[in-house]
């Protein structure tokens, strides 16, 4: 069996579209379908299911029937990288607004 180095594993879920978002809206608390859905600007149903599954079978979320979807430790171990690629971001989004 030939298997993908870790961080190509990784790479190829997180590119997939709407997965690091989905990750992000679970940052602070569990979301139901429809509460993720409306926080990810009204993505289709079947794309958030299918995102969400691939999430579950990597064992980066979870779902709570009486609460909705959560990031599993791991998941929450993914925001930590997230972190500092959001301070980048918000550096780099004023820097393309500002005039030159």
């Amino acid at each position: 069996m030939n298997q993908k180095p870790a961080i190509a594993e990784i790479v190829d879920l997180l590119s997939r579209k709407w997965v690091m978002r989905i990750i992000w809206e679970l940052r602070a608390t569990p979301l139901t379908f429809r509460q993720l859905q409306s926080a990810c600007g009204d993505l289709s149903p079947t794309v958030l299911n299918n995102r969400l599954k691939l999430l579950r079978e990597a064992r980066l979320t979870t779902n709570n029937p009486s609460q909705g979807y959560e990031l599993t430790d791991m998941g929450r171990g993914l925001l930590d990288v997230y972190k500092p690629l959001n301070e980048w971001a918000i550096a780099w989004q004023a820097a393309r607004t500002a005039p030159p």
